[in-house]
């Protein structure tokens, strides 16, 4: 039975509503991919569209990630409204829930379980991994929403087969075909198949958590069954997290209907704001929209509103729904009022109890309401208006709800008439942060095999007895080692700034910490702990040096923890007073062994270090210049029970003292 790649397949309600909540409130890339990923009907879609003919030929998308890449943020919101209305059209019943609930907690735990296997076992794609575990079944969600018995029984019975059908129409490769086509077979029949048939083969059977699957890993890719025991607990717990920030009860009863019926009271909103957008005379300027649309908003709430367009560093009141609108002007620079707040924050505003300002007051009078709420009209990077609407006390959620969506619409329109303006602020980031994971991911494949060879180096060099060759060696294993500091500063590339007037350490911190993680805390023994100040951590210097510096120290911390494992913490205190000066403090502990007495009389030159000998140590020599340059001091604490790293950063607003 042929089975059409555009499939419209049924999600679990409280998916679909949390994806559209996170395109309403444009949350990020990463927050928006995370809840796509988890549901199989949404991949499905993703696929079907990314890899259809109206991008034509184009490389083969390996995951989520590359697919909301080619689609871009406007057509993929408008992908998740349509899976949304066709969600609607899905009748079905108590058992019917239930299933689609089973299969939502058993697809997901094979997607976890098959990139926690893929990270394992060196795949080069885990994520493709996930992917392909999530799709491993669809056949079975094919079937849920099937009514004829026996169309359903041939949907059941045929997963595999259909699974390797769709993968194929989507352009996945023959890789992935046999990973769904050959996802049934024996352990026995595995041991010299492809590494991604044996990781979806395994996952699996793993996600039932029986001691089938234990044996399994044991036989495809000799797993103990301790550590096998240990991912089935790992991604059960991912698995119950992921169900509770949604909302699905994973132990209980599962029946949709409640969730189904706050799904179309939220699309029934989206339509409503649609369509009386649809009122307004959408041409001419900008201004003649915004005083045009005011009408609209008060049709869909039912409340007075006023609208201000932005001109010449003013807001100026263009419209109202209150009868003759006097002449008003004000600036647009913050000075309390909930107008003035909402205009320069671009977010919405109410009044609440907060003391009215007298601008507040005179808008007040003018709704003839007890409360304000004012909302703001974006577009890329700047507002050109503001609505203030007149409420009651409370601010009904569902008031500041509509307004949003009637606001975000209305946005969409002025961006496409605006010129210049090609693609909206929220496609652009999504596209630079999709690149960026991208470049994160590749770097840390790429570092995985430099960290294996750095360490057959090293154990090779043990064993030569010819002192030239071990020399050799080494420069090698410098190299490599300056080549994964690269690939980690690469990673973390940022624009070029303006100027090096200051940089926030604790938020360069943040941003290095995942790629350090990825990079040099695999191991399950080793940690990575940071502890940052809650106060500004603002220093006056460039982020370049800070990044290398910061890779450096960590770079050395893990590598001088013992086999039996260790931890790296890194700690940051502001504001810190020493040599009549502010400073802001880093500090980079590790439990390690401590550096020898031979070691420490030159510890910042360029000599033998306690991780080889021959070793040159030019990691700290570059460190200590590299700090030199920005005026700050280093000093090091090491003793038996481990080493710490203190240095002084100067505040970016500490101005040069020449008496220091």
């Amino acid at each position: 039975m042929h089975i059409a790649p555009d499939l419209q397949l049924p999600s679990l309600p409280e998916v679909t509503l949390r994806a559209l909540e996170a395109c309403h409130q444009d949350e990020s890339y990463r927050t928006i991919s995370e809840i796509v990923s988890a549901d199989t009907a949404l991949v499905a879609r993703i696929l079907a569209l990314a890899n259809s003919a109206l991008y034509g030929p184009a490389t083969r998308i390996k995951s989520v990630d590359q697919a909301l890449l080619r689609l871009g943020t406007r057509r993929f919101h408008t992908l998740v409204l349509t899976a949304a209305l066709r969600q609607l059209l899905f009748e079905l019943g108590g058992d019917e829930w239930q299933q689609l609930r089973d299969f939502w907690r058993h697809s997901l735990t094979t997607a976890l379980t098959a990139r926690a296997l893929a990270t394992l076992t060196r795949y080069p794609e885990p994520d493709e991994a996930f992917m392909l575990g999530m799709l491993h079944n669809i056949g079975e969600l094919i079937a849920i929403k099937t009514p004829a018995a026996e169309t359903k029984q041939y949907y059941f019975n045929h997963q595999s087969e259909i699974a390797a059908e769709l993968v194929t129409a989507w352009g996945l490769g023959p890789m992935a075909a046999d990973a769904m086509r050959y996802q049934q077979a024996l352990p026995n029949e595995l041991r010299d198949a492809g590494h991604l048939v044996k990781l979806i083969s395994l996952a699996t059977r793993l996600a039932l958590s029986d001691a089938a699957g234990i044996a399994a890993a044991a036989t495809v890719f000799g797993l103990n069954e301790e550590l096998t025991r240990e991912i089935n607990r790992r991604i059960a717990h991912e698995v119950s997290g992921m169900a509770a920030s949604l909302g699905i009860p994973l132990e209980d009863d599962y029946d949709g209907e409640s969730a189904t019926l706050q799904l179309k009271q939220t699309i029934l909103r989206q339509a409503i704001a649609s369509q009386a957008l649809q009122f307004a005379d959408l041409n001419g300027k900008v201004d003649d929209i915004l005083a045009d649309t005011v009408n609209s908003l008060t049709l869909i709430t039912g409340l007075p509103a006023l609208c201000f367009g932005y001109a010449d560093d003013s807001l100026v009141l263009l419209s109202g729904t209150i009868g003759e609108v006097p002449s008003l002007s004000i600036s647009a620079q913050p000075g309390g009022s909930v107008l003035t707040e909402a205009f320069t924050s671009g977010q919405i505003v109410s009044l609440g109890d907060r003391p009215p300002t007298v601008l507040d007051r005179q808008l007040l009078s003018l709704l003839h309401a007890p409360s304000l709420l004012a909302v703001p009209v974006v577009t890329g990077d700047h507002c050109p208006g503001v609505f203030a609407l007149g409420t009651d006390t409370n601010g009904p959620v569902a008031t500041t709800e509509l307004a949003s969506l009637f606001t975000r619409q209305l946005s969409a329109v002025l961006e496409e008439r605006e010129p210049g303006i090609q693609a909206s602020k929220a496609d652009e980031q999504l596209d630079a942060e999709v690149a960026r994971e991208i470049m994160r991911k590749q770097v840390h494949e790429v570092s995985n095999p430099l960290t294996i060879v750095r360490q057959y180096i090293y154990q090779l060099r043990n064993r030569l007895e010819d002192t030239e060759v071990r020399q050799e060696l080494d420069v090698i294993r410098e190299e490599l080692d300056r080549a994964g500091n690269l690939l980690l500063q690469m990673s973390h590339s940022d624009s070029p700034r303006p100027d090096d007037s200051g940089i926030d350490l604790n938020s360069e911190l943040t941003s290095l910490v995942r790629i350090l993680k990825d990079s040099l805390f695999t191991d399950s023994k080793r940690k990575l702990d940071v502890v940052l100040c809650s106060e500004p951590t603002e220093v006056a210097a460039s982020a370049s040096p800070i990044r290398q510096i910061i890779i450096n120290l960590v770079r050395n911390s893990a590598e001088s923890l013992p086999e039996d494992g260790g931890r790296v913490e890194i700690r940051t205190s502001a504001p810190v007073w020493q040599n009549s000066r502010t400073w802001v403090e880093l500090e980079i502990t590790d439990t390690g062994a401590g550096i020898p007495r031979e070691i420490r009389e030159s510890l910042f030159a360029p000599v033998r270090s306690t991780k080889g000998e021959g070793h040159s140590g030019l990691g700290l020599s570059i460190v200590k210049q590299l700090i030199d340059d920005m005026e700050g001091i280093i000093a090091c604490r090491t003793g038996q029970e481990g080493t710490t790293f203190r240095i002084l950063l100067p505040t970016a607003s500490h101005k040069k003292n020449e008496t220091d």
